[in-house]
């Protein structure tokens, strides 16, 4: 019979077989981006992405200097991924803007919809990583900045008004829907308010 035990453990050693072909980097990374995103970045150490990642610490100091650099890593993983996202539903709403704004933030209300998200990893990252000086609160602010830039762009494209206002207002419902997953859970439906409050703006300010 399967108890849940054998189940984490054949789950463990799949995971290992998934990533057993990766060089050492990519498979730290790989373990850094799920328990980081899963447990928080400082309820993590090394020696625990080391061993999810099936290597040792020195490894991974020979590839991340510190426990700083590897979360700086991740991060900018992240926000690559996020910003590849924009792209390519921009190619599908090349002469959409409007339209381009909504698909992305319904693509990312899907993400977010899955019963194991924990909301927005870039914005769980900044309330971790308050420290100006940390070299993952640049890949932060730089991401949140260019998300909100690219909402206005889009937003101006369209001819609406007020364009840097709607950038900015996109930006808060977008976190605030990822916040809310936290702290009022799937329940509250923050997804599909998010959606709601963003059409709402967008067909505002028209």
């Amino acid at each position: 019979m399967s108890t849940r035990k054998t189940r984490a453990a054949a789950r463990k050693t799949t995971a290992i077989a998934d990533t057993a072909d990766l060089p050492p980097r990519a498979r730290i990374l790989k373990a850094a981006h799920e328990l980081f995103y899963g447990q928080g970045i400082r309820g993590v150490g090394v020696e625990a992405v080391a061993a999810a990642a099936d290597t040792n610490k020195m490894t991974l100091y020979r590839h991340f200097t510190s426990k700083d650099e590897l979360v700086a890593a991740y991060l900018r993983d992240v926000a690559a991924e996020l910003e590849s996202s924009w792209d390519r539903i921009g190619m599908q709403h090349a002469d959409d803007p409007r339209g381009h704004i909504l698909a992305w933030l319904k693509d990312m209300g899907r993400q977010m919809e899955r019963p194991e998200s924990r909301g927005c990893p870039i914005t769980n990252a900044a309330i971790e990583l308050p420290d100006a000086t940390h070299p993952g609160r640049q890949v932060i602010e730089e991401h949140k900045r260019g998300m909100r830039r690219r909402f206005a762009e889009n937003a101006k494209r369209a001819g609406l008004k007020r364009a840097e206002m709607i950038g900015e207002q996109l930006l808060l419902l977008l976190d605030g829907a990822g916040v809310s997953l936290q702290t009022i859970g799937h329940e509250s439906r923050p997804i599909a308010t998010l959606i709601r409050h963003a059409e709402w703006l967008l067909e505002r300010e028209s």
